[in-house]
């Protein structure tokens, strides 16, 4: 989409990489005290809560959210069920650097959801760019090495995520088809509190079959609560409204190449909360993550 890019859509879609950067460094922390698919699911669950009185025109006659029903119960699996579920789980065996810069590669699936699902062009300065990204990526997993992409094996977290940001690119472009009624596409919290609701079904579906295998553990405790909070308003609700509006404006495979901030404002709070300080192929993958943004948003 040849479209220009305001402050204020630039802004919006500057939003969600900051506040999901938070949710990666919170995940990260609370992994030993909740598995998870139970983490994505409580998380869900309390946003699902704050959106009722919010959203409460979805649940009128004539909303479509019963009748359209495949629809959102798709956006609901793809862009709460499965891509936050597999992040979390990436996050029990990668730091939340990685975890971000992996998904880094997602201006890659977009141009290629986009081109083989939705016959979207592709344009030579978003190859370039896209191309730069996933070097960046490249750089990442093979932890600065490259020596080692010829026996590159990918620990489990990057494995996740990157089926994860898969799963995204689908919602994404999936949320820029004009399918729903006009009245609920223009209610921000009724749109998103009919894919949240099929997508807590779809979460209570995957933190049912992890509680089969390992059974239910979670140390519950003040700053777990916390989180949750954390994660349930900012990198759900807010994220999710700034993320929606943005890619009305921008489209989705521009909007896609903001995500690739997320790694910047990762790597300054791990510093600041984790201790994990960022290394030197972190800043080369990023350099690289960034001139695929310059040369893409030209």
């Amino acid at each position: 989409m040849n479209r220009k890019l305001p402050l204020s859509t630039a802004l919006l879609l500057t939003v969600p990489p900051l506040l999901w950067a938070g949710n990666a460094i919170v995940g990260r922390m609370v992994r030993d005290a909740v598995p998870p698919m139970t983490l994505n699911f409580l998380r869900w669950s309390i946003a699902l809560v704050v959106l009722l009185p919010l959203g409460r025109a979805a649940l009128r006659p004539g909303s479509s959210v019963l009748s359209n029903w495949r629809r959102y119960s798709m956006l609901g699996l793809l862009g709460v069920g499965l891509y936050n579920s597999l992040q979390y789980l990436a996050l029990q065996s990668s730091t939340p650097i990685n975890v971000t810069l992996v998904a880094s590669g997602m201006p890659v699936w977009m141009l290629l959801v986009g081109k083989l699902f939705y016959k979207a062009p592709v344009k030579p300065k978003q190859l370039v760019g896209a191309l730069l990204s996933i070097v960046g990526v490249l750089v990442v997993l093979c932890r600065g090495d490259l020596q080692q992409l010829a026996a590159l094996r990918l620990v489990a977290g990057d494995l996740y995520m990157i089926l994860a940001t898969i799963a995204w690119s689908f919602y994404s472009w999936m949320l820029m088809q004009q399918r729903d009624v006009p009245a609920l596409r223009a209610d921000w919290a009724a749109f998103l509190l009919a894919q949240v609701a099929y997508g807590v079904l779809w979460s209570a579906a995957l933190s049912g079959a992890e509680w089969a295998v390992k059974g239910v553990d979670v140390a519950w405790s003040w700053p777990l609560a916390a989180a949750l909070l954390y994660v349930a308003i900012g990198p759900a609700i807010l994220a999710m409204r700034c993320w929606g509006a943005g890619l009305q404006k921008a489209g989705p495979t521009l909007g896609s190449f903001f995500i690739n901030l997320t790694p910047l404002f990762t790597a300054l709070l791990s510093s600041s909360f984790l201790g994990e300080a960022p290394h030197l192929y972190h800043a080369l993958a990023f350099a690289l993550i960034v001139g695929g943004i310059a040369v893409s948003a030209r």
